[in-house]
């Protein structure tokens, strides 16, 4: 009979523990789920329907949103949520166009705005130098594009 000198030998387990794991899967997934809704910036706007085809990506645009009061936003600077006038965009404009004279600048107007308006800023665009102008819409679904 052999002896295992009085003591008891345990066997290792081959196995690993995957609960720690799960809990932490756990904790990142609602960290991120609380998180993402807070990562979207710009401005409320409205957009109107369109079924056109989306553009091939390229450097990121300058984009310039009007909301429903014809407040004017643009997408650089410090506060990108405080309204500018028309001056003050025109020279941010005028700047970036300044650094790369192929930006594209997207136009991004509540579908409540007068088409006049959007006019005003397409034109106010074109004086300061830009050369693609262009408008952001919401996709309508293939069954609705006429």
């Amino acid at each position: 009979m052999p002896s295992s000198g009085g003591r008891n030998r345990r066997r290792l387990v081959g196995e690993i523990n995957v609960v720690p794991y799960i809990d932490v899967m756990l904790v990142l997934l609602v960290i991120f789920m609380v998180t993402a809704p807070l990562l979207t910036q710009g401005v409320k706007v409205d957009l109107p329907k369109a079924g056109a085809q989306p553009l091939a990506d390229q450097k990121d645009p300058l984009v310039v949103s009007l909301d429903k009061q014809g407040r004017r936003y643009i997408n650089i600077g410090d506060d990108k949520s405080a309204a500018i006038d028309d001056k003050t965009l025109a020279d941010r404009v005028r700047l970036v166009l300044a650094r790369d004279k192929d930006t594209q600048v997207l136009l991004k107007a509540d579908a409540a705005i007068p088409y006049g308006e959007v006019m005003q800023i397409m034109v106010l665009m074109q004086r300061v130098g830009a050369t693609k102008v262009g408008f952001l819409t919401d996709a309508l679904p293939p069954e609705k594009v006429p």
